[in-house]
């Protein structure tokens, strides 16, 4: 395969790595998988043919290895992300220092095109040190790559996804729904969506230096979210809406336990609507036809049902 075009994917073994690589795949390309940890992304070489998938050590603090990753290349996605810190791995070192090392040895290895994902709130003034920390990525990548796409993303679901998954897991184990923030709307965008996201920045002329937002078909609040997905399992549990006071305490106890299943900086986050801003391009200019939630969701919440997969579907009304 000496002669075929390469796409090195950064972060390709997580929740939108996976359907990024595919694509790819699909189209062809030898695709580098680099990643922090290779076993965890050794999966994936059924992803092509024999010698298509070349998962390589290569995180994105490390100057040499994202050197090595790139040489070479055509494409580079950079899909790394944390949404809370451990040990060296902090929102500086990897959505700011590591996305603007990615972008710079991309660029001094003359890569055709440079994907960045970023998300809805990226912002300076962000509350939150996540939102911060996307916001001075996407600086850096735009002073070494200026030609760079740069894609924002609402909260992403899919069968694999943390949200749904997460919180239909909390109804069948829990008496109670606690909720915070209800009232801070989403929009869910369907991760095939955002795959196809990715694949259209890479290969279209008008994509080239763009910033766009991806959010799903509606915005939807944090309540109606729970609601939606109570009313699809097939459980009934009543919500409980924590005080921010409450929520804070919380958070401060869950973010010692392994996992960090919630942290104060995720709750800052929550204090700003996560939805496409007024005027943004999104997938409908990238050519991508949102997907509804509804056309998804039910198929992987199957298992939170009661008596399983094989459960009769509960009349769920749709979210509102």
């Amino acid at each position: 395969m000496a002669n075929q075009r390469i796409a090195t994917v950064f972060g390709g073994s997580g929740f939108i790595g996976r359907y990024v690589v595919k694509r790819l795949a699909q189209r062809g390309y030898v695709v580098r998988i680099a990643v922090r940890d290779p076993e965890a992304a050794l999966f994936l070489k059924t992803t092509g043919a024999v010698g298509q998938i070349v998962v390589l050590a290569a995180p994105v603090t490390d100057d040499a290895a994202v050197a090595r990753a790139v040489l070479g290349a055509e494409f580079v996605v950079n899909l790394t992300g944390i949404l809370a810190e451990s040990g060296g791995a902090t929102f500086q070192a990897i959505h700011a220092d590591g996305a603007g090392r990615v972008a710079h040895l991309a660029a001094a290895a003359c890569v055709s095109r440079l994907v960045h994902l970023s998300a809805i709130g990226a912002d300076p003034a962000s509350p939150s040190r996540y939102g911060t920390s996307k916001a001075a990525g996407e600086q850096a990548v735009r002073q070494s790559f200026p030609g760079a796409t740069i894609l924002r993303p609402s909260v992403v679901f899919g069968p694999e996804d943390k949200f749904f998954n997460r919180f239909a897991g909390m109804i069948r184990a829990f008496p109670v729904l606690p909720v915070i923030a209800g009232a801070t709307k989403l929009q869910p965008v369907y991760v095939g969506d955002v795959a196809d996201a990715v694949l259209a920045a890479l290969t279209r002329p008008d994509a080239v230096g763009g910033v766009f937002e991806l959010g799903g078909p509606r915005a939807l609040s944090m309540r109606a979210l729970m609601d939606y997905i109570l009313a699809e399992t097939g459980h009934c549990r009543p919500i409980l809406a924590l005080p921010p006071c409450v929520a804070r305490l919380q958070a401060m106890v869950l973010e010692r336990l392994p996992g960090k299943l919630l942290t104060r900086d995720q709750l800052a986050m929550l204090t700003r609507d996560n939805v496409v801003a007024s005027g943004m391009p999104g997938l409908v200019e990238l050519g991508v036809d949102p997907t509804p939630l509804e056309q998804i969701v039910p198929i992987y919440l199957r298992r939170f049902r009661r008596g399983g997969r094989r459960a009769a579907a509960p009349s769920a009304p749709a979210a509102h």
